[in-house]
C-alpha cells in the first residue's frame, strides 16, 4: 500500500473535479479551476510545495486555473505539446515520465477522444513501484466516457471511436486495484451520460463501464444516439484556455442602488437573482432572472446569456453574491457590472415599481385547474426527457431554448415545470419578465403521472 495523498477538489456545481496529489513534501494537482485560491489554502493546510500542475486536455467547460497556479508557485506547467497554446509550457508527450520529489512517478498517455490531444496521467509510488491511480480528465470516467462531439460534428465520428481506444488502454496499462480519478463526470456536460458513482478502479470499469464491456460497434451506436446539447458557453472555453487565463479579479463588484437596476433591466442587462426559487417566487425586483446559488447556477446562466452580456448580481448578503461570483469567473464571465445585497422591498424603493411575485404550485395542483380552465404547460427538460414521457398537451421549449423562443409560448396562464424544479423557476423568471402570467411547478416530475395527469411517451405511466 502506498502512503500518497490524493485530494479530490471538487467544482460541483459545474461537475468536475481537480486533484492535488503529495508525498508530504511536494506536491502535483492535476486540471486546477480558475479560482487557485482554493489550491494555495490546500497546500498550506498539507504543508507541501507545489512542482508541477498537469493539464489533461484543453477543457471546454470551465477555464483552468493551470498557468496562473504555475505563474504564482514557480511550478512547471505541463501541457501537451501537440496543443497549440500562446503561452510557455512544459510539453508533454505520449509515453513521457516525469518525477515528482522523490516518490511520484508520473507517466503521460495518449488518450484521444474528448479531444484529439487528450492525455492522461498514471501515477506510480516510485518506491514501492505500485500503480496507484490514472488522472482520466475527460477520458475513462465512472461508468461513462467523456463527450467526443465538443470539438463539431465533422471529429465526432472518429473521436468516438479513439475514446473507446483510449478506455482499453489505460485497463490494459493499469491494474485493478488503481484509482480512477477524473475531470468530470459529476455533473458536467462534458460527459457523455452521467452516473451516481463518487469513487472507482480500474477494475470496477472493466465490470460495469459500457466503453469496456461492448464491442466498439456498440458503444459507438449507443454513445451517439444518447448525446444531448451542452452549455452554449463551451465556445468560449477552449480558445480561452488555449491563451492561458490569468488570476481572476474577486473583489466585490460595485454597488448598484434602485434606480441602476431599474436602469440596467430596462437596457436590457441581466439582473440575475441567486436567491432559491421559493424565495424569489415570493418577492422580486420585476424584470429581474432568478438562477439560485442552490443548483448549476453557471452552467445555465452561462448557458443562457448572450455572451458580453452585463451582469448584476442580487443576493441575500456579501457572501452569496461573493459565491456567485467566484461560480462565474470559472466560466469567463469576470466582473460583475455591479451588485445588490438586502431584499426586494430595498431593491424597489423610490423607482415606483411594487415588489413582483408569483405562485408556485405540484403536479397535483396542475391536475387540478386543468381540470376547470385551460391553461398552458410548458415543459422546459431536455427533448429527450421530453420524449420519454411528458404531459399530455404540453409545449416543449428546453431551458437553453427560452430567452430566443418566448414568443413561442400560446396566450394564457402559463404553468411550467421540469424534473425537479430548478430549471422551472429559471424559465418561470423570463416569462414572468416578458410580462406574462406564470406558476412555477416546484415538484418532481415522477409524481406528474400519481397526480392523475395524463402521460404520454414510452416511459409514461
Amino acid at each position: 500500500m502506498t502512503d500518497l495523498t490524493i485530494v479530490p477538489l471538487e467544482t460541483p456545481s459545474l461537475g468536475d473535479r481537480s486533484y492535488l496529489a503529495h508525498d508530504g513534501e511536494v506536491a502535483f494537482v492535476v486540471d486546477p479551476q480558475r479560482d487557485i485560491d482554493r489550491v494555495l489554502c490546500l497546500l498550506a493546510e498539507y504543508g507541501v510545495r507545489l512542482t508541477h500542475v498537469f493539464e489533461t486536455h484543453i477543457h471546454n467547460d470551465y477555464l483552468t486555473g493551470g498557468w496562473a497556479l504555475a505563474q504564482r508557485t514557480g511550478a512547471a506547467y505541463l501541457v501537451n505539446g501537440a496543443d497549440e497554446v500562446s503561452f510557455a509550457r512544459t510539453p508533454v508527450a505520449d509515453g513521457e515520465t516525469v518525477e515528482v520529489g522523490g516518490r511520484m512517478r508520473v507517466t503521460a498517455l495518449a488518450t484521444p477522444g474528448h479531444t484529439f490531444t487528450h492525455l492522461s496521467y498514471a501515477l506510480a509510488d516510485a518506491a514501492t513501484g505500485e500503480q496507484v491511480a490514472v488522472f482520466s480528465g475527460g477520458s475513462l470516467l465512472f461508468g461513462a466516457t467523456g463527450r467526443p462531439d465538443l470539438l463539431g460534428p465533422v471529429h465526432t465520428a472518429e473521436l468516438v471511436r479513439a475514446q473507446h481506444a483510449s478506455a482499453h488502454r489505460l485497463a490494459a496499462f493499469l491494474p485493478d486495484e488503481a484509482a480512477v480519478l477524473p475531470t468530470h463526470g459529476f455533473g458536467s456536460f462534458c460527459s457523455a451520460t452521467q452516473s451516481e458513482a463518487t469513487s472507482s478502479t480500474i477494475g470496477r470499469e472493466k465490470r460495469q463501464n459500457p466503453v469496456l464491456t461492448q464491442d466498439e460497434e456498440t458503444y459507438v451506436r449507443e454513445l451517439l444516439a444518447g448525446l444531448t446539447a451542452y452549455p452554449a458557453y463551451y465556445a468560449h472555453m477552449g480558445p480561452a484556455n488555449a491563451h492561458g487565463p490569468s488570476a481572476p479579479d474577486l473583489t466585490p463588484p460595485a454597488e448598484a442602488d434602485p434606480t441602476e437596476l431599474r436602469r440596467r433591466i430596462e437596457a436590457g442587462e441581466w439582473v440575475v437573482d441567486l436567491r432559491s426559487r421559493s424565495v424569489f417566487a415570493a418577492g422580486h425586483v420585476p424584470g429581474s432572472l432568478n438562477f439560485g446559488l442552490d443548483d448549476a447556477f453557471a452552467t445555465y446562466l452561462g448557458w443562457l446569456v448572450t455572451w458580453g452580456t452585463p451582469i448584476t448580481l442580487l443576493g441575500d448578503s456579501a457572501d452569496q453574491v461573493a459565491q456567485a461570483q467566484r461560480e462565474l469567473v470559472r466560466i469567463g464571465i469576470d466582473r460583475p457590472a455591479s451588485a445588490a445585497t438586502g431584499k426586494p422591498e430595498e431593491w424597489v424603493a423610490g423607482t415606483g415599481h411594487d415588489v413582483a411575485s408569483y405562485p408556485t404550485a405540484s403536479f397535483v395542483d396542475l391536475a387540478q385547474v386543468r381540470h376547470h380552465r385551460d391553461v398552458v404547460v410548458l415543459d422546459v427538460r431536455r427533448t429527450d426527457e421530453y420524449a420519454e414521457s411528458h404531459v399530455d398537451g404540453a409545449l416543449n421549449i428546453p431551458i437553453h431554448e427560452i430567452p430566443a423562443r418566448l414568443s413561442d409560448v400560446p396566450a394564457g396562464e402559463v404553468w411550467v415545470h421540469c424534473a425537479g424544479g430548478y430549471r422551472a423557476s429559471v424559465a418561470a423568471s423570463f416569462v414572468a419578465a416578458s410580462g406574462r402570467r406564470v406558476v412555477a411547478v416546484d415538484d418532481d416530475f415522477a409524481a406528474a403521472g400519481g397526480a392523475g395527469l395524463p402521460l404520454v411517451g414510452p416511459e409514461a405511466g
